[in-house]
């Protein structure tokens, strides 16, 4: 081989090698803005939002929708909308830094919210939630959660005497949200770890909105069962509500 043919080789193999790396920088910057931006995946890991979410659903999330957050200067794009009642949301978690956790919104800045043998009442009327899942409606808390629940409720309550407030898994309130802030609860009601007991969730913490289910399987049957069987064909590309 000939020196100008080494040469046009050589040249032929860093232009290949320049065109991929051009390639793969734009497919980078473009899935960044995406997940940044627009959409990310998430997946289910309990069981806290049955039936209308289950253990084994993975999402997109349509982080656009309340306005995304800007990497590095921690400021948000315009929202489209902000969030509103029976709205689920994606959010990072008030307790562990990192989490990401999936609610169900049940009231809003200035809402008063209470719950009396598992049924919910807001701003003195109840709610109807066909949504929402008993599946131990008799269930009551340990006394180290009732008062980790009444530590945080006490400061919100609307009555006027609360010395012998104590609080319960299916019996709360009333409290007042309060601004710039929501109050979540899981769609599965008694076994769910949500607002009842961490409180309320700033508007900072809202990440986005589930768009759609692309894959769903079922994580008890998974490994007995072949793949075709244990995927949920039925929820995929459905739309949470």
């Amino acid at each position: 081989m000939t020196a100008t043919a080494r040469s046009t080789n050589t040249r032929s193999f860093v232009t290949w090698i320049w065109e991929w790396t051009k390639s793969i920088v734009v497919a980078l910057v473009v899935w960044f803005f995406l997940r940044t931006f627009l959409v990310e995946a998430f997946r289910i890991p309990s069981g806290s939002m049955e039936n209308t979410l289950l253990i084994g659903d993975f999402l997109f999330v349509n982080k656009a929708l309340y306005g995304a957050e800007v990497p590095i200067i921690r400021t948000r794009l315009p929202a489209v909308r902000e969030p509103v009642r029976n709205d689920i949301l994606v959010f990072d978690s008030v307790e562990e830094e990192g989490l990401k956790v999936v609610k169900r919104l049940i009231g809003m800045p200035g809402d008063t919210l209470s719950m009396e043998g598992g049924v919910l009442y807001r701003n003195g009327e109840r709610v109807e939630e066909p949504y929402a899942v008993h599946t131990d409606p008799l269930r009551s808390e340990d006394p180290i959660q009732r008062a980790k629940m009444r530590h945080w409720q006490v400061s919100h309550l609307a009555l006027p005497d609360t010395a012998n407030y104590q609080p319960d898994l299916q019996d709360w309130g009333p409290i007042v949200v309060p601004a710039d802030s929501f109050f979540m609860m899981g769609d599965n009601r008694d076994s769910s770890y949500d607002g009842r007991y961490w409180g309320f969730l700033p508007r900072t913490n809202v990440r986005g909105r589930p768009l759609v289910v692309y894959f769903s399987y079922d994580a008890t049957s998974w490994r007995s069962l072949p793949f075709f069987t244990a995927v949920r064909w039925g929820r995929i590309f459905s739309a949470p509500e």
